[in-house]
Parts: structure tokens; sequence; C-alpha cells
């Protein structure tokens, strides 16, 4: 809703300044409309200026003193547009140019969590940092919502490419990207495609195409049929169907007495405060598994070398295995790094975990 909102917001105050540009009959007219004109569009920034306010209690983290957090928005090739928050240096001198990173979030996730966390502990260490949302979720634009795409959110990342080497202080040559949890697939399958990402860090790596492609043949079957039935009802419903795994309201202050298995470790961070966000649903709409099943991000995960590939994932992740699989396939040069005592979650914002130091020196060795 307050992303609706906002967007409203916008609009009105883009209406006003048009009309601002009129003509009128008289001096006198126009000098009363430029002042109605003017007072509404006074309050309409302020009522933008609160709406943004309001969401600082959406981010999970503290940003740092030292940092600059800029709202951004732009569009991918598809021409959907996305928003972003821009992480800066305060000191950061713009006639000098510097290296950037593009950040994606965990899969259902958005960038007011895990990309923000990243993105404020790399622009310290003198990156300049995209965090966004993927298209279709979040703030980010493109309908119906909460739509997943291999193929779309992989161009997402070169997307979030072309903003950042629009900007002059960013040096072309030394653009990186990092995927947490899902995003890593996406992150990969783009490298493959986008030769402009220099390098390309992993955390917590799913490859949600793999979900898809690894069940057997009854299974899929099964799965296909399925979400093939949904699209008759979808299409009669007029919309996709999509059900919220998390409180949309407010986080729980306990976890749910039912919860088992992985449930446990994913309320922990989406149902709790420690990660919850409105905009963080955990999960998108009934179909979207489908192209997963005909899509596979890594087919060509080889063809990234000689760019560097990190992968990094934790002792105790359910997800190592992912890292692993990805790390085999992957030509030279990589790397595996395990985070001893790591869980997958806590790779999303544990800062006394994620090793941002050696973050920092992959991508910085790799920008030589």
């Amino acid at each position: 809703m307050k992303r609706f909102k906002k967007q409203i917001l916008s609009g009105l105050l883009i209406f006003t300044m048009i009309a601002a540009t009129g003509c009128s009959t008289s001096q006198e007219q126009q000098n009363d409309n430029a002042e109605a004109q003017t007072e509404v569009q006074d309050e309409t920034i302020q009522q933008v200026k609160e709406e943004g306010e309001n969401m600082q209690e959406y981010y999970i983290f503290e940003l740092s003193d030292n940092v600059k957090r800029t709202h951004v928005k732009y569009k991918n090739r598809y021409g959907i547009e996305l928003a972003g928050d821009l992480y800066t240096s305060k000191d950061l001198d713009e006639t000098g140019t510097y290296p950037a990173i593009v950040v994606g979030p965990p899969y259902g996730g958005v960038k007011e969590q895990g990309p923000g966390v990243y993105a404020n502990q790399l622009a310290q260490r003198g990156f300049v940092v995209l965090a966004f949302d993927p298209s279709y979720n979040g703030e980010s634009g493109g309908e119906p919502r909460h739509i997943s795409s291999p193929e779309i959110f992989s161009e997402d990342f070169s997307a979030g490419v072309d903003y950042l080497g629009s900007l002059k202080y960013v040096n072309r040559e030394q653009i990186g990207a990092i995927g947490i949890c899902g995003s890593g697939g996406f992150a990969l399958s783009a490298a493959a495609m986008d030769s402009r990402i220099k390098a390309v860090v992993t955390s917590a790596m799913y490859d949600i195409s793999a979900m898809g492609n690894s069940m057997d043949k009854e299974s899929r079957d099964a799965m296909i049929k399925s979400i093939s039935e949904q699209r008759w009802e979808d299409f009669t419903n007029g919309e996709p169907a999509y059900t919220r795994n998390y409180p949309s309201d407010a986080p729980l202050d306990k976890l749910p007495e039912d919860l088992t298995g992985l449930d446990v470790e994913w309320w922990t961070f989406y149902g709790l405060k420690r990660g919850w966000h409105p905009n963080s649903g955990g999960s998108f709409t009934n179909t979207s598994m489908l192209p997963f099943a005909n899509y596979s991000l890594l087919n060509h995960i080889d063809s990234i070398s000689p760019r560097p590939i990190m992968f990094i994932t934790g002792d105790i992740a359910h997800s190592k295995a992912y890292s692993e699989t990805a790390y085999e396939a992957a030509a030279e040069p990589k790397e595996l790094y395990v985070v001893p005592g790591a869980m997958h979650i806590d790779l999303y914002d544990d800062v006394n975990k994620i090793p941002f130091e050696k973050i920092e020196t992959f991508f910085k060795d790799a920008f030589k």
C-alpha cells in the first residue's frame, strides 16, 4: 500500500508541475494559479518526503554515519522500472572514479534486507554499491505483482550495471555483482551473458532452476500438470494466484509453535523482527516456478572465465551443496569460501560472519 501511495503522490507532483506551465488568460490569474500550485507542490513534496522517512523503519540495519544512501529509479531492457538504493561513502569525491557493485536480494527478499547490509559495509570500503528490488517485487515496477522469472531476474543485474555505468564517478571496467541466496544463480546467469560484469560473488547461493530440473520425471510431470491447470484458474480470475508466506502488517514476537524443518530458519529471518519487511512476503505467484523447470541458470557458468567467481557458504548452511556444485562447474579463477559456524540466513545479515574483508580483497584484486 505504501508503494502505491508513494506513486500516487509522485504522480500528483508531476501533474501540478505540468499544470504550472499552462497558459492563463491574465497575469492576475497566472499569479493566483502559481500561488495555489506552489502550495500544492510544497504539500505534495512534504508528503513524499514523509513517506520516504516512514520507510526508514523497515531497513533491517542501521545506516553507517559515513555512508550516504540515495533512492534511485531506472529501467531494465524490458522497460520495467526498477527501484534501487545507491550507497556511497559520504567523503566520495565525484571528480574521481571508483569500483562499483550491484547486489541482488535473497529469493523473495528486497533491497532493505540483505542487499542493504552488504551495500552499507562495502560503501565504507570505497565501492559504489547498488541494492535493488527485482522486477515485479518490492518497490520496483511490473504487473502483475510477485512474479518470478529466471530471465528477467538475471536481466535485472545487467540493468543495474547499465545504471552504475551511467554514473560519471564509476569506472565501467570495474563493476562486479553479488548475489545473495537465489540471486546468486541470477548473478551468475547475468555474468555469463554480460561481459561488463567483471567479477561475481555468491553468498548462501541457491540455484532456483536446479530445484525444478533435479526432480525425477514423475515429480516433474506432476508439478508441471499442477501449474498448467492453475493457469486456467488464473485466467478465469483475471489475476494470478498468490499466497504470502510471512506476516504483512508486522513481525511476530516469537516463532509459531508448529514450525518444522527449514521453516524454522526461514521464519527466524522473514517472520521475526530480525529480517521482516512489509514488501518481503517470501513467495511468488503460484505459476512462477514453471519457467524454472525449462531454464537452467548455470548452463554457461564456465564461460564466465577468465573473470573470477567467489562462492561463499556456511559450514552449517543447508544450501551449501548449491555452492559446491556451482564451484565444480565453474572454470578458473574460482574460490569456495566456507564460513565457520554460519547458517544460510547468517549470510544475509550477520556482519560478524559475512567475510566483508575477503569480499573487499576479492573485488579489488579482480579489478586490477
